[in-house]
């Protein structure tokens, strides 16, 4: 799936990317590709997977797309 970075909280880990039907995923940092610290900037047009998480779906595989 493709989606935009709604926003991230680097301190807490987490936030949601609106996917581009609108609807709104959960981020955590573990689930974003690569090593080193992870984040995310608001706006950021990423590609990802969706997982059942906890507490809902929960985005995985998190890439940042040109």
């Amino acid at each position: 799936m493709t989606g935009t970075v709604k926003w991230f909280n680097n301190q807490k880990g987490y936030g949601f990317i609106s996917d581009d039907s609108g609807k709104d995923v959960f981020v955590h940092y573990s689930g974003i590709a690569g090593d080193g610290f992870k984040t995310l900037a608001e706006g950021a047009k990423v590609e990802f997977d969706i997982t059942d998480g906890a507490k809902g779906p929960q985005a995985v595989n998190v890439k940042v797309v040109d």
